[in-house]
């Protein structure tokens, strides 16, 4: 299982948004495709899958903002 993470978006930037999530949770992922679009006081930024796989649990709602480094979902 692989967690996706809340990236730094800036030296300045210590958390985001969850805008919108573009996958459900169990559908298949791909390595590289777009996963969910993550907002700051700075811009939206679409943060893709980091493995292939089954998006198995999403851990943070859209509406949510988290600081760096929150597990966001778990790819298995």
């Amino acid at each position: 299982m692989t967690d996706v993470v809340m990236p730094r978006m800036g030296e300045t930037v210590d958390e985001g948004t969850v805008n919108v999530w573009h996958k459900a949770a169990g559908d298949e992922v791909t390595e590289g495709e777009p996963l969910l679009e993550i907002g700051t006081d700075k811009v939206d930024t679409d943060i893709p899958a980091p493995v292939s796989g089954v998006l198995a649990e999403i851990k943070v709602a859209e509406g949510e903002t988290v600081p760096v480094a929150t597990v966001l979902a778990v790819i298995q």
